[in-house]
């Protein structure tokens, strides 16, 4: 029977014979959203994969002079440096396992936060409106600095395609809060910056301001 077994496979095709190579683990990935009706937005998340890739979308008014409302979503990698602070203080606190909220209803509310992490064997999230945890307490302030950061530029885009005389009141205040440190990962609002520096029928203090917010972050200068 073992030479007949043999026999047969000698007659199988190589490709069917050989091993399949292992699949690549798919990237660990920690999301945070916050929902907080009544502000703007009031809803958004932001999900960063071990290998720096990032998606942020959020519902919100599509500007602060209007009631109408839109769903924003953008893609943009993270720096090294925030990345691995992401993933070093997500395993600090635990990955989220078991309750994180502080459980006192006397706080403020400040919005239902929630912190995921998931990977090829585990999941798991929690939801909080203020944690003790410091780890936590340093995510959710990262998180939030990067919404800001991508808020400027969802409000850039708009302004750019429609009102073009508000770029430069909203740039004073990115630029601002940019040098008041309140702002992180600033390379993920680049796309919209260079747009409006690129283009010659924005006034030249408003490219030149463009174009210092774009150097103040990691990554490359804005291209002449």
């Amino acid at each position: 029977m073992l030479a007949v077994f043999l026999g047969c496979l000698a007659l199988l095709p190589i490709d069917l014979l050989s091993v399949a190579p292992l699949r690549a683990a798919e990237p660990a990935t920690v999301t945070f959203s916050l929902d907080f009706p009544g502000s703007d937005p009031d809803h958004y998340s932001i999900s960063v994969q071990s290998d720096g890739r990032a998606r942020y979308e959020c519902s919100a008014k599509i500007s602060a002079e209007s009631e109408d409302r839109d769903t924003y979503q953008t893609e943009f990698n993270f720096s090294d440096a925030t990345r691995a602070r992401i993933f070093d203080l997500a395993a600090q606190a635990n990955y989220f396992s078991g309750k994180i909220d502080s459980g006192n209803h006397k706080l403020a509310n400040t919005g239902a936060k929630k912190l995921s992490y998931k990977n090829s064997q585990h999941e798991s999230s929690a939801i909080y409106n203020f944690s003790p945890q410091p780890a936590v307490q340093q995510l959710t302030t990262l998180f939030q600095s990067v919404s800001a950061t991508l808020e400027f530029g969802r409000h850039l885009a708009y302004y750019h395609r429609y009102q073009k005389l508000a770029l430069d009141d909203e740039l004073k205040r990115m630029e601002d809060q940019a040098r008041r440190g309140e702002l992180v990962e600033l390379q993920a609002a680049k796309p919209v910056l260079q747009e409006i520096y690129d283009d010659n029928s924005v006034m030249n203090v408003v490219r030149a301001r463009a174009q210092r917010i774009m150097e103040m972050g990691p990554g490359s200068p804005a291209q002449h």
